[in-house]
């Protein structure tokens, strides 16, 4: 297709590949296949173990289910067009597809922010008031502060596609990415796009940033609770029950602000650096969580281990 090819009507964008590579390369679709297999099988055995085996049925092992079920389904959201260009070689996604796509995309990056920000709670309410913990954090409120973290995504994405939908596309309708990301789409308007910046803008300052600063903000009082603690062992054990949740903050907003200063200050980049950023993004926490939670939480461990072990010993 035509990279200056008019879209007034919105048909259709182009995704791209990996500049640079065949679109149609056997091994970047096994690399990428693999991934996504890993993602699945990972976030899939952590669910599997915290629903058989009552002694995770704890909060902190409910929401790493809640994290888990969010990794998945932001890897759903990105599945699609990923292999249908590096599997089938079809760039070609309709103009609703991508609006849709770029919805879930970002509505899953903000409940992950959100469900990180609950795990931080999670983690602050154990330390400081390990006696009152189970009566603290109740299924009720479990359940209340998943669905209070999954609407706060969906409000705050929801106007994203409008002000999209509102723009005129007279340009080259190429994306820079294998899926669809709001600056992406953006970039390609022929009108002001100065509206969608701001709401992105604010979007990023208001949930993302304050997120950020609440799980800081949870790290120091409970930091200042462990310096209380007289027995070193327990200030350890205390500290090494936050290891993995840390682990996971990291993945999430490293690549997090990467991808958004590439995008409003790295136009002079080349597009790898851009691929590469959103990438690791999009397909590296979901991969790796599973990852760590497995191999810093012993009883994660050895459940995983034991259930591996049974399974030989049946065979």
């Amino acid at each position: 297709m035509n990279p200056n090819a008019s879209l007034i009507n919105h048909h259709s964008f182009i995704l791209t590949g990996i500049p640079g590579i065949p679109d149609k390369n056997p091994w970047m679709a096994f690399s990428l296949g693999f991934l996504y297999t890993l993602t699945f099988l990972g976030n899939g055995t952590i669910l599997a173990v915290i629903k058989v085996d009552q002694s995770l049925h704890e909060p902190m092992y409910y929401f790493l289910s809640i994290l888990a079920l969010t990794d998945v389904s932001l890897s759903m959201s990105t599945l699609p067009s990923m292999l249908s260009i590096f599997w089938f070689n079809s760039h070609e996604i309709p103009f609703d597809a991508c609006i849709t796509q770029m919805f879930f995309i970002h509505s899953f990056g903000l409940v992950e922010s959100g469900v990180l920000v609950s795990m931080a709670f999670d983690r602050f309410v154990a330390i400081r008031n390990p006696l009152h913990y189970a009566s603290i954090l109740t299924y009720s409120i479990i359940g209340k502060i998943g669905i209070a973290v999954l609407t706060r995504a969906v409000c705050v994405v929801f106007p994203v596609p409008f002000l999209i939908k509102r723009l005129p596309f007279c340009r080259s309708n190429i994306l820079s990415h294998s899926y669809c990301l709001h600056q992406d789409i953006m970039r390609l308007a022929c009108a002001s796009t100065r509206i969608n910046s701001l709401y992105g803008l604010i979007v990023v300052i208001f949930t993302l940033g304050m997120d950020a600063l609440i799980i800081l903000l949870s790290y120091m009082f409970i930091l200042k609770t462990v310096l209380g603690i007289a027995s070193k062992t327990e200030r350890l054990k205390a500290l090494n029950t936050c290891f993995s949740h840390i682990c996971a903050v990291l993945l999430f907003y490293i690549p997090f602000i990467g991808v958004t200063m590439t995008h409003r200050f790295g136009k002079h980049l080349s597009p790898v650096v851009h691929m590469l950023m959103a990438n690791i993004y999009l397909l590296l926490p979901p991969v790796l969580n599973p990852i760590v939670y497995s191999v810093k939480t012993k009883q994660i461990r050895s459940r995983i281990i034991h259930m591996f072990q049974r399974r030989r010993n049946r065979t």
